[in-house]
């Protein structure tokens, strides 16, 4: 990804107006029950600035190696200065783009994690469900892959408002657009089925939901989680110039008018997305008593198929120690456009 003065900035703010009320959130849902064996290979793909790369990291024995990715080189800058003496010893940042196909190998890695890449997919990328059965590829057998990305529901007040405005006005095809915008964002149930999708035994969705808080219109869309997070997609979905000018005056408008003397809450749904690559045991052949062996489509070398059927499991209530438990939190600062 080229460098810009807009991710220069993004790098610099990051992990002090975002990581804490956002990635960190959805990021603890990776660290909770993660089991790291012993000299494992990992790989976090779209590491950012090395959260929760370094906090894994603090999780490994000497003998084992993290590989971190982004394509955000203003990322890694910052990531590698956290990383310290760390840094092309125990762990490795690459400027590598993920999509639409990790530049690694079939069956390397012990543990597969992203924290919210899957969430900044376009749809030039891919999709999620085609990344989650790629970072399957690049597990090992028995390796767990474990992906974060907002559930249907986050942002819900926000789209519900501009849902409003744009039926109160008759933007029928603005509405289309946010309608289709809003439906990619995936349920529980849709996230189950591209675990599945991607082959991995006992997928699991764990969804914790939380409140980010916004003292007004102005404070909202100028918070730098919405700012640069999908505020260019929404003003995108209202069109271009003065058409867009306008859809947003009366979005903020509306806003302020509904919450008047109060913050606007907005809904997360956050999603952890688990599953582990199936091992591979022989294959008896019933007449010869040998191993049969099956070459995949796929590229790699030839296997054993098992045809275990995937258990879904529902979501756990394993507790994580950490900090920013609380449900509400406000992410507020005077900011000026």
């Amino acid at each position: 990804m080229k460098r810009s003065h807009r991710l220069e900035k993004l790098a610099r703010i990051y992990d002090d107006e975002i990581l804490p009320i956002w990635a960190h959130r959805f990021g603890r849902m990776i660290l909770r029950g993660l089991d790291i064996p012993p000299k494992a290979m990992l790989l976090d793909v779209a590491c950012g600035t090395g959260y929760p790369a370094l906090e894994v990291l603090r999780k490994m024995d000497e003998q084992s190696r993290l590989i971190a990715i982004d394509s955000s080189s203003a990322m890694l800058d910052v990531a590698r200065k956290k990383a310290g003496d760390a840094m092309g010893k125990r762990v490795f940042f690459r400027t590598e783009s993920a999509f639409p196909k990790l530049p690694f190998a079939s069956d390397v890695y012990d543990v597969v994690m992203c924290n919210l890449g899957l969430a900044e997919m376009s749809p030039e990328m891919g999709s999620p469900r085609t990344a989650l059965a790629d970072f399957a590829r690049v597990a090992k057998p028995g390796g767990r892959v474990v992906a974060t990305l907002p559930l249907a529901g986050t942002w819900q007040e926000f789209f519900d408002i501009y849902r409003e405005v744009l039926v109160k006005h008759d933007k029928t095809a603005t509405l289309d657009r946010l309608d289709a915008h809003v439906a990619t964002l995936p349920t529980l149930e849709v996230a189950e089925e591209w675990l599945v999708a991607a082959g991995l035994d006992k997928p699991r969705v764990e969804v914790e939901e939380f409140t980010l808080l916004f003292r007004s219109a102005r404070e909202f869309f100028f918070a730098p989680v919405v700012e640069y997070g999908p505020l260019p997609r929404w003003k995108e979905i209202a069109g271009r110039g003065d058409e867009m000018q306008e859809v947003f005056w009366h979005i903020k408008n509306a806003i302020d008018a509904y919450f008047d003397g109060r913050a606007f809450h907005v809904t997360v749904k956050a999603g952890c997305l688990t599953g582990t690559r199936p091992e591979r045991p022989p294959v008896e052949d019933d007449t010869t008593g040998k191993v049969e062996r099956v070459a995949l489509d796929s590229g790699d070398e030839a296997l054993a198929i098992d045809s275990q059927d995937v258990e879904i499991v529902d979501r756990g209530d394993d507790p994580y120690e950490g900090p920013y438990e609380d449900d509400e939190l406000d992410v507020l600062k005077d900011r000026d456009p």
